[in-house]
């Protein structure tokens, strides 16, 4: 074979490859479903859909646009009837949608991850003559009492009432609820009201910081032993270890050792390879970006990219992810 035959060969071996590489990222216009605007899921899917406009809608015709919701519960609809082909999703709802369980019916087998994008890192609080351990054995030792877990119907107490049953307590029955937001519960701690709360939230929090700073050492922040977090996840492979800086609260002179479950990025399955791909390369290559449009997702990294995942990931996603050389467990592969 003469030189003008291999040059021949080569350019055409090169330009095939790159009509399939265009060929692989088809233009798209994605709808992002979040919650309410007065929280944090509306604007952090806001700067999310901004990044992905600013990049990749010029280069390769992807656009995305983030759009309010009622939130976890109907963005899973929102995807499964392709009303939505990303929204983001409170972990325990995208487990219970991976399951069929709880207040979803049915198994979501088309739902798949793409990213974390911040912990709600579990913050219970109890007064301080009830602690005896410091961990979240005073929590349970605490039946009967006055307890501020969110309110009626909330992601908030659903979570902690996930947590606590894997602990031997139905909050149901076994506390007596008072029921509002992380504002409230402040205040009623700290009147004596209740006995203790709970409060999922990221760090820090304001109610929780302005309850740390006015009744100092009458309340405490409780730890997760290595054996309590695993009861409390219940096999979900859910809930990971979180550790809370000592002065990251008034009075915090000691780190808190907690948990935190991921709100996450959740797409279709149906969506293609490659756009899926370049959105996700797009998000961690230009985090800076991102967070200086919302300070949530100054929690973001690719060591924690998969952290607490509920479902499969998108295989755009998980190509990403073993590129950068993240180890990806088994369950997170999708079949």
């Amino acid at each position: 074979m003469n030189y003008l035959t291999k040059a021949v060969l080569a350019a055409g071996v090169a330009v095939t490859a790159s009509m399939a590489q265009a060929q692989e990222a088809e233009p798209a216009s994605y709808i992002l479903a979040t919650a309410s605007t007065g929280g944090t899921y509306y604007p952090v899917g806001v700067a999310l859909s901004t990044l992905i406009k600013v990049k990749l809608e010029p280069s390769q015709s992807i656009g995305m646009s983030a759009i309010s919701s009622a939130g976890s519960g109907e963005n899973v609809r929102l995807i499964r009837e392709g009303e939505a082909q990303f929204g983001i999703l409170q972990g325990l709802f995208g487990y219970y949608a991976a399951t069929g369980t709880g207040p979803v019916s049915e198994p979501q087998e088309n739902l798949r991850s793409v990213t974390m994008l911040w912990q709600n890192v579990e913050q219970f609080v109890v007064s301080a003559d009830a602690v005896n351990t410091g961990t979240m054995a005073d929590m349970v030792a605490l039946e009967g009492a006055a307890m501020a877990f969110g309110a009626q119907n909330s992601g908030t107490i659903g979570s902690n009432g996930a947590l606590l049953a894997g602990l031997g307590r139905d909050i149901n029955t076994d506390y007596e609820l008072v029921f509002g937001g992380y504002g409230p519960a402040a205040d009623a701690l700290q009147n004596g009201q209740v006995k203790g709360l709970g409060a999922p939230a990221g760090v820090p929090t304001g109610a929780i910081s302005q309850l740390m700073a006015s009744a100092g050492d009458g309340v405490k922040m409780l730890d997760f032993t290595d054996e309590e977090l695993a009861a409390a996840d219940g096999g979900r492979e859910l809930w990971t270890r979180y550790v809370i800086p000592a002065g990251t609260y008034p009075g915090q002179t000691a780190d808190i050792n907690t948990i935190a479950q991921p709100n996450f990025l959740a797409t279709s399955a149906d969506l293609p390879e490659e756009n899926v791909y370049q959105i996700t390369k797009t998000i961690y290559e230009n985090l800076p970006f991102l967070q200086a449009i919302h300070p949530a997702t100054a929690a973001m990294s690719l060591e924690a990219a998969i952290a607490g995942l509920p479902v499969p990931l998108h295989p755009g996603a998980a190509r990403f992810y073993q590129e950068q050389g993240i180890e990806i467990p088994a369950r997170l592969i999708a079949n």
